[in-house]
């Protein structure tokens, strides 16, 4: 039903009036052969348990653990390059902003997050297909754990964080406070513009900061480990079903201990109406 090149309609409009995700239109990213596509699975699964091991220790992980016999180039690529992936601890392999992007300041550092929208932050993580792989970004309010909004894409560009960036402030909340790490998408001028536009705060976690991005992490390896690796995604479609069923789930159906054993949205909109 979507049309590519309408002459009136672009396809975000034609997306908005079919209420269709933009991001489902996308094809899985399968260019990589299928030794990568292994490892690379492989990695994920092993970070979410390891998050400190760097290219050097998963190089090992994969050649004297799981018996590949591979360079630490090879590795190094796909780890830092395709996947995204960072370490927690400092190395010479986090992730940096494009030259000329500026770099604000850590603003959680011994902040007491209290209420809701007080501070949302965001991440991307890599998805592991049947054929290929696709990339989800995620924005959560940190007080009550409530996923904001979310979107998948075959690439990790700007433009498609912008606009998912947009997508959840139009969701109705303005947080005070913004955080991401240093990725380039993020320090990106089209990414931090949106941010001042609404007089939002902008936060950056510090190189090799290992509780920085503690609440985004857990939600990944919740996704995946309570969906995505029980049913994994034949393809875009499938995955964003999954992923819709999985969020629906985590906001209104999971309870979580860190609040009081309240549902996420729950707490979330209790709030904002008591704040309002």
């Amino acid at each position: 039903m979507v049309r590519k090149g309408h002459p009136k309609i672009s396809i975000v409009r034609q997306c908005e009036l079919l209420t269709v995700c933009r991001s489902g239109l996308y094809k899985p990213v399968v260019g990589e052969s299928s030794l990568n596509l292994t490892l690379m699975k492989l990695m994920d699964k092993h970070f979410l348990e390891h998050p400190y091991k760097g290219v050097p220790r998963m190089h090992v992980y994969l050649t004297k653990d799981c018996g590949y016999l591979i360079n630490i180039k090879r590795v190094n690529r796909l780890y830092s390059k395709v996947m995204g992936l960072q370490a927690i601890i400092p190395g010479p392999h986090t992730s940096k902003p494009d030259k000329g992007h500026k770099i604000y300041p850590y603003l959680l550092r011994d902040l007491k997050i209290t209420k809701v929208n007080q501070v949302w932050a965001t991440d991307i993580t890599y998805i592991p297909m049947a054929k290929g792989f696709m990339y989800l970004m995620a924005v959560i309010d940190l007080h009550s754990r409530y996923v904001i909004h979310w979107s998948v894409s075959n690439t990790m560009d700007a433009d498609w964080c912008a606009q998912t960036l947009r997508e959840a402030l139009d969701k109705g909340g303005t947080p005070e406070i913004f955080n991401t790490d240093q990725g380039s998408q993020f320090t990106s001028h089209m990414f931090t513009d949106i941010l001042k536009e609404h007089n939002i705060k902008i936060s950056m976690d510090g190189v090799g900061r290992a509780t920085d991005n503690a609440f985004i992490e857990r939600l990944w390896r919740s996704v995946k480990y309570e969906k995505l690796y029980l049913m994994p995604p034949n393809d875009a479609k499938h995955l964003f079903h999954l992923l819709d069923d999985y969020f629906r789930y985590y906001n209104y159906k999971r309870r979580h201990s860190s609040i009081d054993d309240y549902y996420p949205a729950d707490f979330y909109y209790n709030e904002s109406q008591i704040a309002a």
